[in-house]
């Protein structure tokens, strides 16, 4: 029998939240494949099953979270072990027959009664292992007891239909009851407010509770967190980056018939920025109370968009890259983000940030400072306008860049500064990509 335990990712990960489990008791597994999810305050990822065998037990249901090094499950590496306990429990069936023959078990007939008390309260409390984590935060909230509560889903299992129903037939005997207290007090108010009880079912067809994931809940305290911390302060630059579209066009077939991926307008950004960052380090630093702490390395967070949220992997220095570097850098750190294989530490670290909601057709935005960088760079969609060199009207393919600043370390003439010098390096790039 091999335990399962909750891994550590990372030094600064003292417990995880067991999100999903893949494989369900009973069914085979093997070794490296997926068992389960967890999430942690850093990273969503999968966790590989330690040994091949079967599923013997889960002891952690989901959304649970448990410190490191807890055993959340066992695996039978043996599979044949399961069949054995099975064959004594039968033998032992056979040999009870004798004991019944005796007189004294007659009494124990009598005794018997008292098995039909504990089902009913098996039936109550049973539902309890299979209830989801909806019901239960429902039941919690509305001092509902679920054993009055009759299930309706698989097995009887209580569904969220059932505890609302619950509650919609509970709150109709509530009205008349405020009718008849009303009539005594001369305010006549007290009808008024029996009406919210058509409420429920209205709230059955139109609205749908659902508990945040633990990466949104994250993201959510990390987005408050900074606007608490930081005054926010934007500054748009529009920049021609028609060479740059020239030069990638030239060289985006080679890209990928050579290294199996496009090459996109984020790369020739992240290099812009870097060399500006050199220029102007004050942007790549972070405050620690009155201290200014001033960081060597230029390690540019890339923010990915997952299918339920954002994460923001980390290039670690990045002014050593060229932009063929760059781009693999995006395209492996993103791809893993996607498939859940990051690890903690690739998200950690970073002293700069990109956003390109660009990808999504923004032209700009106002991107929220990951804390505790002092800016974030937004990256507008590249669009063909027409705008106006030297008194002719001509078609350029224009960028908008956002930068989002703290106010406390870094004034709106620095910022322009800065975002001048990116703005240059792009409009007049010379750089080769390979």
């Amino acid at each position: 029998m091999t335990d399962v335990v909750m891994p550590q990712m990372g030094e600064s990960i003292v417990e995880g939240t067991l999100t999903k489990w893949l494989k369900k008791p009973g069914e085979r597994v093997e070794r490296d494949e997926p068992l389960f999810e967890i999430s942690t305050d850093k990273v969503d990822t999968e966790i590989p099953s330690p040994a091949a065998g079967t599923l013997n037990e889960v002891l952690v249901q989901e959304g649970a979270t448990v410190g490191i090094n807890t055993v959340v499950a066992r695996i039978d590496e043996g599979g044949s072990a399961a069949a054995a306990p099975k064959a004594p429990a039968a033998e032992a069936k056979p040999a009870s027959p004798p004991q019944p023959v005796a007189p004294p078990p007659a009494p124990v007939a009598a005794a018997a009664p008292p098995p039909p008390a504990p089902e009913p309260v098996e039936e109550e409390a049973g539902p309890s292992g299979p209830l989801s984590p909806l019901v239960r935060k429902m039941a919690r909230e509305n001092n509902i007891d679920l054993a009055r509560v009759k299930g309706t889903g698989a097995g009887g299992r209580i569904t969220k239909q059932d505890v609302e129903a619950y509650m919609a037939a509970a709150a109709q005997p509530a009205a008349p009851a405020k009718p008849a207290a009303a009539p005594p007090q001369p305010a006549p108010q007290a009808p008024p407010t029996a009406a919210p009880a058509p409420l429920p079912p209205a709230g059955q067809a139109r609205t749908r509770i659902e508990p945040l994931s633990t990466m949104r809940q994250k993201i959510a305290e990390h987005m408050v967190l900074s606007k608490r911390t930081s005054p926010h302060v934007t500054t748009v630059h529009r920049v021609d980056m028609t060479k740059v579209a020239k030069m990638r066009e030239r060289h985006k077939a080679t890209f990928q018939s050579n290294y199996g991926f496009s090459l996109t307008y984020l790369p020739f950004i992240v290099r812009a920025s870097v060399i500006a960052l050199r220029q102007f380090p004050l942007l790549n630093a972070s405050l620690d109370g009155n201290n200014i702490i001033f960081h060597n390395d230029i390690n540019i967070g890339i923010a990915v968009a997952l299918e339920n949220g954002l994460i923001v992997p980390v290039i670690r220095a990045a002014d050593e890259k060229n932009v063929l570097g760059l781009q693999r850098s995006v395209v492996d750190l993103a791809t893993r983000a996607r498939s859940r294989q990051l690890k903690p530490d690739e998200v950690v670290g970073g002293t700069f940030s990109i956003t390109n909601f660009g990808s999504f057709g923004s032209l700009m935005g106002t991107p929220v400072i990951n804390q505790p960088q002092v800016a974030i760079m937004g990256v507008g969609t590249v669009d063909k306008t027409p705008v106006v060199i030297d008194d002719a009207i001509a078609i350029r393919s224009i960028c908008h860049l956002s930068l989002s600043f703290d106010h406390r370390l870094i004034d709106g003439a620095l910022a322009d500064q800065f975002m001048t010098k990116v703005k240059q390096v792009l409009e007049s790039w010379s750089e080769e990509v390979l």
